[in-house]
């Protein structure tokens, strides 16, 4: 009987047994890559300006800081002031504002541009200030650009939503001890919060994404929610042309 031969055992090419040695290799290699972008998906600061990681009265520095820089900024939101609430949509820069407020009652177009004021309102708003005169005069008024006299009291209780510099700092005044609050996001920003008293002092947004811009702010007492955005973009300012404008001089009540 003739004997069955032997299978041959090959060895197998050399670019083979090369590639089954690294094998354990990439596979460590892969492990630890993956560990890693684990961890660096843990980190609530990742790709973030950094300002999360600090204590939360330099938080609110920072963003104060970058709110005075900047050189505009939009409003909008409710504001309670000396008991009235004004609902505010205002695009603020150094030298002056346009935008509108309105109260339960009325709403009204404000515009300062450098020094002068202007007020633009129905006949309805104007036949409210008791500075307006009679009926026919607060009728000249509405629908006009009215040119407010610096001394009236119209002039005094808004021009203040105008200037950037005014209020700004009165807007963002958080009163108590400050904490750093959760993470959250104001319109698709990543943001960490600062609150005051615990809360009931104020809670302020500061974004995470760029710089540290204060984006949302309740304020203290439930005085109210404003958003802050637009930070340092074009605004294009100039005074109503000449046939819009009513200008009285010193008092509006002249009108009567």
């Amino acid at each position: 009987m003739s004997a069955i031969p032997p299978v041959a055992t090959r060895r197998p090419p050399a670019g083979i047994r090369r590639a089954g040695r690294a094998l354990p290799a990439v596979a460590v290699c892969a492990v630890l890559t993956a560990a890693v972008a684990g961890c660096a998906g843990d980190d609530p600061d990742a790709g973030t300006n950094g300002v999360g990681k600090l204590p939360a009265r330099q938080i609110e520095a920072r963003a104060r800081a970058a709110a005075v820089a900047a050189g505009t900024v939009r409003l909008s939101g409710k504001v309670v002031s000396e008991g009235a609430t004004y609902t505010l949509d205002m695009r603020l820069a150094k030298e002056g504002a346009r935008g509108e407020l309105s109260t339960g009652t009325t709403s009204f177009q404000l515009l300062r541009v450098g020094g002068a004021l202007y007020l633009k309102a129905d006949a309805s708003f104007w036949a409210g200030e008791k500075n307006s005169g009679s009926d026919g005069a607060a009728a000249k008024l509405g629908g006009k650009y009215v040119k407010v006299p610096a001394a009236d009291p119209v002039y005094r209780r808004f021009s203040g939503f105008t200037d950037k510099d005014t209020l700004l700092p009165a807007l963002l005044a958080l009163h108590g001890e400050l904490t750093t609050g959760k993470r959250a996001t104001v319109d698709g920003v990543r943001t960490v919060q600062v609150t005051a008293g615990a809360g009931s002092g104020g809670t302020l947004d500061v974004s995470l994404e760029g710089q540290p811009y204060p984006l949302r702010l309740q304020r203290a007492g439930g005085a109210g929610q404003v958003k802050l955005a637009d930070w340092g973009k074009d605004l294009d300012l100039k005074a109503p042309a000449q046939d819009q404008v009513v200008d009285y001089g010193k008092q509006i009540a002249r009108t009567g």
